[in-house]
């Protein structure tokens, strides 16, 4: 099974292929963003093998966060703890 996962538009960059920081939780990635051209800063996407799918609303967002949080699957979008 596939897992799209939300993350917030940070930046785009318009070039060959339009590009974005997308941030999930405290880990920011380069994303592209070609199939949603209409994502802005402060949207929210939902993203697959490092392409943003469909735009989702904040909410919605939070929700599949709290989800995943339940399910213990968030380890990689949590911010690292010193050890």
């Amino acid at each position: 099974m596939c897992l799209g996962i939300p993350g917030e538009v940070l930046s785009t960059v318009d070039g060959p292929l339009r590009m974005g920081r997308v941030a999930f939780g405290k880990v920011i990635k380069e994303v592209c963003l070609a199939y949603v051209p209409e994502a802005a800063p402060g949207d929210f996407v939902v993203v697959h093998a490092g392409f943003a799918i469909s735009r989702v609303d904040p909410e919605g967002a939070r929700r599949v966060f709290a989800y995943l949080e339940e399910l213990g699957e968030t380890d990689e979008v949590r911010e690292e703890e010193p050890r």
